[in-house]
């Protein structure tokens, strides 16, 4: 995200260039996200998301893996606030192997069972109007186009539009 306009409402923090918002399921990869946003920025948040995943084993283990990172002395005052925002209407319109929805393979069109429509867009959607209200300007997740089993909401055409429009 670029930045965060105010348009001049002394209610609104002021942006700060010097935190980030992490999403972070609890997984390996927004682990890292966050590690890596530990070591470059001053105050660091983090944001989770329940939709109804089959795979809530990383939400089960946000909580003790952010006990154990404040743990950490250089990181332990940069830590901030964690929400985990409940998103279960996606789960009740998108079918996914993700959400118990069939089994584990490839649909016809070629993407594996476990996409879900427009995940990555809602989530980073939502963690940009945290981040707005919070004067975060910079969020931090673990999409790659290179490992990204053909999902389409983690092409670097997609993400670049997303950070301009966010």
């Amino acid at each position: 995200m670029s930045g965060v306009r105010t348009n001049g409402d002394p209610s609104m923090p002021q942006p700060d260039r010097s935190s980030a918002l992490v999403l972070f399921s609890g997984g390996q990869d927004s682990t890292t996200c966050l590690a890596w946003a530990l070591e470059r920025y001053r105050r660091v948040e983090t944001i989770g998301f329940a939709y109804g995943q089959s795979h809530a084993v990383e939400l089960d283990v946000r909580a003790p893996l952010l006990e154990a990172i404040r743990a950490v002395p250089r990181w332990s005052e940069r830590l901030g606030a964690d929400r985990v925002i409940q998103l279960e209407a996606l789960g009740a319109i998108a079918e996914s192997a993700l959400l118990g929805d069939g089994g584990y393979g490839t649909r016809d069109d070629g993407l594996p069972t476990t996409f879900v429509p427009g995940r990555n867009v809602i989530f980073l959607t939502y963690a940009a109007i945290v981040a707005a209200q919070r004067g975060i300007t910079a969020l931090v997740g673990g999409m790659c186009e290179t490992d990204y089993s053909g999902y389409p909401d983690c092409r670097d055409d997609t993400l670049k539009v997303l950070q301009v429009a966010l």
